[in-house]
C-alpha cells in the first residue's frame, strides 16, 4: 500500500479546521500535485517540500505523487502545511512507517534546506488539535514555547525535517543545524501609569471607573491638554485581569498577527491605531490570507481612537457591528473568516479642528461650517452606541502645579470595578453575559427588573421628546444599573438615573 496519511491544521480567522494530508504513489509519469483548494503559497510547497527530502538525505520516489487535503472544500491557505505533506510523502514513499503518523498533527514551513521555520498562528492552530483530541503535535522549534501554551497536548519541537523523520523511525543520520529563530519578541516595560497621577479631572476619573466596571463605551471631548489620552491609556490599568481562557484568546490573535508569543498575559490589551488608519487597518485584511485588525487585537481590551473626526467616515461606521455584536466577520472571495471583537472603545475629540472653540481665553478661527463638518464626521448610529459622553476641561495652572495627587489611585478603582463586576456577575449567573454593558435592553426595560415609574419618570420624558433613541434609552438603564453596583445598591434609584442621562446625554433630570 502506498498511500500514507497524516494531520494538519487549516486556520480561518481564529477558527483551527483539522486538515488530513493523505499522500499517494501511482505507477505513471512522475509528477507532484497537490489537491484540495491551496492557494498559491500552498501550491509553491511542491518545490519546497522535494528539496527539503533531497538536502536532508530522505528520498523520495520518481513516480507519480498526489497529495490530497481534506475536506477538500475547505480553502486551506499557507506554508503551515509543508511539514505535513513532507511526513506524509516520506512515509508514502516507505521512508517512515505510516502508522507512526497517523494520530500527529505536524505544522511548520521548511526550507530549501530541510530546516524547520516558524509560522505565523500556532497558538489557534495547537488550540483546534487540542480541542479535537489529538495528543501530540510536531512544530518547529522557534513555535514550541508558543505552541506549550496550550494544556494537554504533547508538543514535540524539531530544528529540521530530518529530525522529524527520525523521531518517526526514519533510519537516517540527524546533523546538528542552527534552529531558524522566530520574529524578536516585543520587550515592554512594565506599566506604570496610575490614576492617581490625574489631577484635577474627578468627574472624569468617575466615569472611567463606571466604564470599567460595566464594561461601557467611552467619548471624550475636550480641547488638546485637557488630558483625554492620560485618561484613555490608564483603564486597562483598572479592569480585571484576564483569566486563563481569555488570555488564551488575546495570545491567539496575537499569534495570528505574526507577534511572538511566549506566555499570557493576564494585563487587557490596549489598542490605538493612527488617525490616518483605513479600514481596513482596523477591521482586518489580506486577499488570500486574513490578518486581525487593530478592533480584533482590542479584543478583551480597550480601543482608543484619538482625534476621532480625523479617521476615515467609513473606518469609523466598521466599528457598528462588533460594538453590537461582539465579533466582525471579513468576508472574501470563496471564504469567510470570523473574529472575536469584544472590547471597550475610548474615543478622543477636539471640539473643533483647531481645538479653541468655546475654551476661555483661548481664540478659534474655524469658521461655523467647519465646525459643524468636524463633529459630523461621527455618525449619529456611532454616537447612538456610545454609552458615556464626557467633556473635559483643561486643568488650572494652580492645581497643576501644586504637586498634588488624586487620592483615587488605580489600585483603589480595581477594587472598586472588581467589587461591582462581581454584583453583577451574581444578578446574570445563568445568563449568557456578565457585565451590564451586554445586558439585551428588553431585559432591563421589561420583567422584574423594570424600575418603578417614579424612578424611570425622567427618562421616559426624554425618550417622548425625541432627546433619546430606544437604544440610547437602554444604554442610560446599563449605566444605571453599574452605578448602583458601584454603590452596593440593589437596583438603581432616581440619583442613578439622573447621573447616567448626564454622562449620555448631558441632560439634567
Amino acid at each position: 500500500m502506498s498511500t500514507a496519511r497524516t494531520w494538519a491544521v487549516a486556520l480561518t480567522g481564529v477558527d483551527g479546521h483539522m486538515v488530513e494530508v493523505e499522500a499517494d504513489f501511482s505507477n505513471q509519469t512522475p509528477e507532484f500535485k497537490i489537491i484540495g483548494l491551496p492557494d498559491k503559497a500552498l501550491g509553491e510547497a511542491v518545490q519546497r517540500v522535494h528539496n527539503a527530502c533531497a538536502n536532508a538525505g530522505l528520498d523520495v520516489p520518481r513516480r507519480r505523487l498526489t497529495v490530497n487535503l481534506s475536506p477538500a472544500s475547505l480553502p486551506k491557505h499557507g506554508s503551515g502545511f509543508d511539514l505535513g505533506i513532507a511526513v506524509a510523502t516520506l512515509a508514502a514513499g516507505g521512508a517512515l512507517p505510516a502508522r507512526a503518523i497517523r494520530s500527529t498533527v505536524h505544522i511548520g514551513e521548511l526550507g530549501l534546506d530541510g530546516r524547520l521555520r516558524p509560522v505565523a498562528g500556532v497558538l489557534p492552530a495547537v488550540y483546534a488539535a487540542a480541542r479535537a483530541g489529538f495528543g501530540r503535535v510536531v512544530v518547529p522549534h522557534a513555535n514550541g514555547q508558543e505552541a506549550r501554551l496550550v494544556p494537554g497536548i504533547d508538543v514535540r519541537t524539531a530544528a529540521s525535517l530530518a529530525e522529524v523523520a527520525a523521531a518517526h523511525g526514519a533510519e537516517i543520520e540527524v546533523e546538528d543545524v542552527e534552529p531558524v529563530q522566530g520574529p524578536p519578541h516585543p520587550a515592554t516595560a512594565p506599566d506604570a501609569l496610575d490614576l492617581s497621577d490625574v489631577v484635577g479631572q474627578d468627574e472624569a476619573v468617575d466615569a472611567l471607573i463606571v466604564a470599567a466596571a460595566g464594561g461601557h463605551h467611552l467619548m471624550l471631548s475636550g480641547p488638546p491638554g485637557a488630558g483625554k489620552t492620560m485618561l484613555a491609556r490608564r483603564l486597562p490599568g483598572i479592569l480585571p485581569p484576564l483569566d486563563e481562557q481569555q488570555a488564551l484568546e488575546v495570545a491567539a490573535i496575537r499569534s495570528l498577527s505574526g507577534e511572538g508569543v511566549m506566555s499570557l498575559d493576564p494585563v487587557p490589551p490596549f489598542e490605538a491605531p493612527h488617525h490616518s488608519a483605513s479600514a481596513a487597518a482596523l477591521v482586518g485584511g489580506g486577499s488570500r490570507v486574513v490578518r486581525p485588525g487593530a478592533i480584533v487585537r482590542a479584543h478583551r481590551g480597550v480601543l482608543f481612537l484619538d482625534e476621532t473626526p480625523e479617521f476615515q467616515r467609513v473606518a469609523l461606521d466598521a466599528l457598528r457591528q462588533p460594538l453590537e455584536s461582539g465579533r466582525i466577520e471579513v468576508h472574501r472571495t470563496g471564504f469567510t473568516a470570523s473574529f472575536p471583537a469584544r472590547f471597550q472603545l475610548v474615543l478622543a475629540m477636539n471640539p473643533c479642528p483647531c481645538g479653541n472653540y468655546g475654551v476661555r481665553g483661548a481664540e478659534c478661527t474655524c469658521p461655523p461650517m467647519a465646525i459643524r463638518r468636524y463633529a459630523g464626521r461621527l455618525s449619529g448610529p456611532l454616537r447612538d452606541r456610545i454609552d458615556i459622553d464626557l467633556q473635559v476641561a483643561r486643568v488650572a495652572a494652580s492645581r497643576a502645579t501644586s504637586g498634588e495627587r488624586s487620592a483615587v489611585s488605580s489600585d483603589i478603582a480595581r477594587g472598586r470595578v472588581l467589587a461591582a463586576r462581581e454584583a453583577a456577575e451574581a444578578r446574570w449567573r445563568g445568563a449568557p453575559w456578565q457585565l451590564n454593558g451586554d445586558v439585551p435592553g428588553a431585559r432591563l426595560r421589561q420583567g422584574a427588573l423594570r424600575l418603578p415609574p417614579g424612578v424611570r419618570a425622567p427618562l421616559d420624558r426624554a425618550l417622548e421628546r425625541g432627546l433619546l433613541t430606544l437604544r440610547a434609552y437602554d444604554r442610560v438603564l446599563r449605566l444605571a444599573w453599574t452605578m448602583a453596583d458601584l454603590a452596593g445598591s440593589d437596583s438603581p434609584g432616581a440619583d442613578e438615573i439622573g447621573r447616567a442621562l448626564f454622562l449620555k446625554k448631558g441632560l439634567l433630570a
